[in-house]
């Protein structure tokens, strides 16, 4: 006795097989070509969809030339046009211009700061120098010699300048006097002697000078 399938029809193990076999078959190069067309649409695949990147530095400095040659044109060459639109177009090339000014001064101010700020440290071991020079301890040929002449060197490398020489005409800007005598001699108010040097570092005063003065009678 058979049994009959559903449909009516019988199913052998063959036939099985076969079915497993046709679906288990590689895909044809149709297949093949739309699958890969299914992965480009897919965002971050063979690069799809790829996010646009910001400008990097060398594009913002380009522009920033262009931008700066065009001020030059608009400042040196005439222009033709509405007057009212030129005179709107000439004050904001001159803004923009004071601002880089701004920003170019600000900007060495901040670096003179931060150099200063590193360069305090020193000031103790310059003075401890200046003090054995006085007092002779820092003979030409002497063994320290060649070592305070490199270290005073790269000091004023970087900018430091000292301030305050005996005969200067007193400036309560640059000196701070700790100790006034009289002198017929003196015409002026004149530093004597020099306690302690001050500093300046580019245009900033890191340190005034502590000086001796002699005054007028």
């Amino acid at each position: 006795m058979t049994e009959d399938t559903a449909n009516g029809e019988g199913t052998t193990p063959e036939d099985e097989g076969a079915e497993q076999s046709a679906s288990s078959a590689p895909a044809g190069p149709d297949a093949t070509a739309d699958a890969a067309a299914d992965a480009a649409s897919v965002p971050g695949v063979d690069g799809a969809f790829v996010e646009a990147e910001g400008p990097d530095v060398e594009t913002t400095d380009a522009m920033d030339e262009e931008l700066q040659d065009l001020i030059e044109q608009t400042r040196n060459e005439p222009v033709e046009g509405d007057p009212e639109h030129l005179a709107d177009l000439k004050r904001v090339t001159a803004e923009y211009a004071n601002y880089r000014k701004r920003t170019e001064a600000n900007r060495e101010i901040e670096r003179q700061r931060a150099v200063g700020d590193v360069v305090k440290g020193i000031l103790p071991v310059l003075d401890d120098l200046d003090r054995a020079e006085k007092h002779g301890d820092l003979a030409e040929g002497g063994p320290l010699t060649a070592i305070v002449a490199k270290l005073r060197t790269n000091v004023e490398r970087i900018g430091l300048v000292k301030v305050g020489a005996v005969g200067d005409a007193f400036d309560p800007q640059v000196h701070e006097a700790i100790f006034q005598k009289p002198n017929p001699e003196v015409q002026v108010d004149t530093v004597a002697d020099v306690v302690e040097s001050g500093y300046y570092i580019g245009e900033t005063l890191l340190r005034a000078a502590k000086v001796v003065v002699d005054k007028p009678e």
